[in-house]
């Protein structure tokens, strides 16, 4: 392995000149630092994180807190903050808040984030106040993705107006009786996207003078395997909705599933809709509320790199992305009741 004391040597200058030469310190001229950097290419250097992160007091590591890992939004966003650090000369160090069970999380500490990153990106997850003054006293820039956090930068969609979105077109196809997949437990206090979208769908509800009942209303773990479930349940049921609006792609693909599991057709004898536009999504036909997940991950990033460089200025920015519907072949106007087909009419 080439040493800084190569390069210093085939340089003609000290290993003092070669750190402060590749650290970009001003006190080195042009004609000296382009010297440095040839030899260093040439002898295929590479200055060590450690010793690099003692001398400057920077690590070039950005915390990703992210409370699932193994999900296609959360490792979508990750994708688009890594990316955009990558380019620039920045790690990610990823810490996964997933609990044993859906409505646990491990907490935020100082032993995650200090001397191992420059700063912090937190997705989705509102900090408690214990968390928040951990970060406080870190003293490290943070950025938010998914949800708003007083006087730290954010980049997020509008999920009322997503949800709205979607289930006004439901209405607007002509249907009464529309059913919800993305109820959660109260007890899920560590996510906010789930409650914003399930009371912006029964807000808009109301406003038409219409009501989900109970037991049209499927409470799961916000998995394609759990809307499934669920379904099944909601599909046996003697009479069920003319539609579904479920609160992500995901818990769609499972509506989808178990609709065609009690021999239903789609959109024929349900209709189903979902939000994000999964990369899975034109696959199964779904008409879908599309966010670009990616970008808001690469928008994140770059907040991040502004703040770290001084560049954020005073404003701190909430930046709310677009959102499109997107309709596919899993939604059309409801049939007469004669005309839909029962799980029983259909041999389940």
């Amino acid at each position: 392995m080439t040493t800084i004391g190569d390069v210093a040597r085939a340089a003609g200058v000290s290993v003092a000149t070669v750190s402060r030469a590749l650290r970009g310190v001003d006190r080195v001229s042009p004609r000296t630092r382009d010297r440095v950097l040839a030899a260093a290419t040439e002898l295929h250097y590479v200055a060590s994180p450690a010793a690099t992160s003692l001398v400057s007091g920077r690590t070039r590591g950005v915390g990703v807190i992210t409370p699932y890992f193994n999900r296609w939004f959360f490792a979508t966003v990750v994708s688009g903050i890594e990316k955009v650090l990558r380019e620039e000369g920045f790690h990610v160090l990823l810490c996964d808040l997933e609990g044993h069970t859906f409505d646990t999380r491990l907490p935020i500490t100082q032993t995650m984030l200090w001397k191992r990153a420059d700063g912090a990106i937190i997705l989705n997850v509102p900090p408690v106040p214990a968390e928040r003054s951990v970060l406080d006293r870190l003293g490290m820039p943070v950025v938010t993705v998914g949800n708003r956090q007083p006087g730290w930068p954010s980049v997020r969609i509008d999920d009322r107006a997503a949800m709205a979105l979607a289930t006004r077109y439901a209405i607007e196809l002509g249907h009464r009786d529309i059913g919800y997949a993305g109820t959660v437990p109260a007890s899920i206090t560590h996510l906010q996207t789930p409650f914003d979208r399930r009371e912006a769908f029964a807000a808009v509800l109301s406003d038409h003078g219409l009501v989900c009942p109970p037991e049209w209303t499927l409470e799961c773990d916000w998995t394609a395997a759990g809307a499934a479930e669920h379904a099944n349940r909601l599909f046996a049921l003697p009479r069920f909705p003319t539609c579904v609006v479920a609160a992500s792609d995901e818990m769609a693909f499972g509506v989808l599933s178990a609709a065609r599991r009690h021999g239903l057709r789609v959109p024929e004898d349900v209709s189903v809709i979902g939000i994000d536009d999964h990369v899975h999504a034109e696959i199964f036909d779904l008409t879908t509320v599309r966010q670009d997940v990616e970008a808001q991950g690469r928008r994140a990033g770059q907040m991040m790199l502004d703040a770290l460089r001084g560049r954020a200025g005073d404003t701190v920015v909430d930046e709310v992305l677009d959102v499109e519907l997107i309709v596919r072949g899993s939604t059309a106007a409801p049939r007469p009741a004669g005309q839909r087909r029962s799980p029983a009419a259909a041999g389940v």
